[in-house]
């Protein structure tokens, strides 16, 4: 356990380290490695959304999932599994991303944020926090999505095997394939670098089980430090990179891809973090779990991307000068939702 831990913290500062570097080669600012973002500008590069300025196949992602994958067969961890309330995953993976969108961020870039400086992530990370702790009251009251059983191998193959088409569209650009011209969705490192680092990360989050919600979930239900001390690594490891590199800016005001709503910025990341505890991890740990065929996790993928087109076609995604029109309404609602499948999926009904 000791050498498993001694592998998480490496895996965290170099995830940490790479993901803030990324931004010198050319990624937007504190936007290194966001996995609810990259999904949400694949979402725009497949035309499921017309926000022109969030649009482009993000390498990152699909390296991601092909080096858990590869991670996964070489350790003999792959098993194709699935069945476990598909149809909830898929709500829940949806309001997960529009809260992500609200604050502009998943958890890893909450953490990348305030790596570079950006306070307005606090009030990120806090909701994180409180939504994994409300989690945490409903898997004590007996939270449950139901088993996964096992299922044909090709199942299990199907997640993986649609990355590399997407990765092919990245290389060949179809004419089909939207691409920005401004705005996040036109800053992009070098498209081998992105996949290298991907397949890197990937590798290493499949070894170690990184999840950046779960360690808070860990920490606070069982007082298991394993989890959050990559999520500490991280911190450290883009810390230390965004210092080397300069790319430090302490402050609220003028971050890159941000707003300084700090009631939305909050509430936001609690619909974010309580829907990942119900689900049993973050966008990062879901894309992990669908390379090791667990079909449920890719169906929670699709409820992400699903989740990206309708945060950009409903005005519910913020922008750096505020929240969408519809955004709070629609992380009260979610959160509304996400309540109510806790409640009434649990073994103890008041």
């Amino acid at each position: 356990m000791k050498n498993q831990k001694y592998l998480m913290i490496i895996a965290g500062l170099v995830f940490g380290g790479l993901a803030a570097y990324m931004t010198k080669l050319g990624n937007p600012g504190n936007m290194g490695i966001c996995v609810a973002c990259f999904y949400r500008d694949i979402a725009g590069a497949l035309g499921f959304h017309q926000a022109a300025v969030v649009q482009y196949l993000r390498p990152e992602i699909m390296g991601l999932c092909l080096g858990a994958f590869l991670a996964a067969i070489s350790f003999g961890d792959f098993r194709a599994r699935g069945g476990s309330s598909p149809l909830v995953r898929f709500f829940l993976g949806m309001f997960v991303m529009i809260g992500a969108l609200v604050f502009l961020g998943c958890p890893v870039r909450a953490v990348l944020r305030l790596a570079g400086g950006d306070l307005n992530a606090l009030y990120g990370i806090a909701g994180v926090v409180i939504g994994a702790m409300i989690g945490i009251y409903f898997l004590k009251r007996g939270f449950n999505l139901g088993r996964a059983n096992s299922t044909y191998p090709i199942a299990g193959y199907l997640m993986p095997l649609i990355m590399v088409v997407l990765l092919l569209f990245a290389i060949f650009q179809p004419e089909f394939i939207h691409n920005s011209e401004t705005g996040p969705g036109s800053m992009y490192a070098p498209l081998i670098i992105s996949l290298l680092v991907g397949l890197l990360i990937g590798a290493l989050a499949q070894k170690t089980r990184m999840c950046f919600v779960g360690g808070w979930r860990d920490l606070s239900l069982v007082k298991d430090s394993y989890l959050f001390s990559g999520i500490a690594a991280f911190f450290v490891g883009a810390l230390l990179v965004n210092l080397l590199i300069g790319s430090v800016n302490i402050g609220f005001e003028g971050q890159p891809v941000a707003h300084t709503n700090a009631l939305w910025n909050f509430m936001g990341m609690v619909l974010c973090g309580l829907g990942c505890t119900l689900l049993g991890g973050c966008p990062l740990r879901q894309t992990v779990l669908a390379a090791e065929g667990d079909t449920d996790a890719g169906v929670t993928i699709f409820g992400l991307i699903v989740g990206a087109a309708v945060s950009h076609n409903f005005i519910l995604a913020s922008s750096p000068t505020g929240t969408g029109l519809f955004g709070p309404t629609a992380v009260i609602i979610g959160l509304i939702f996400v309540c109510a499948i806790g409640y009434f999926m649990s073994e103890q009904l008041d």
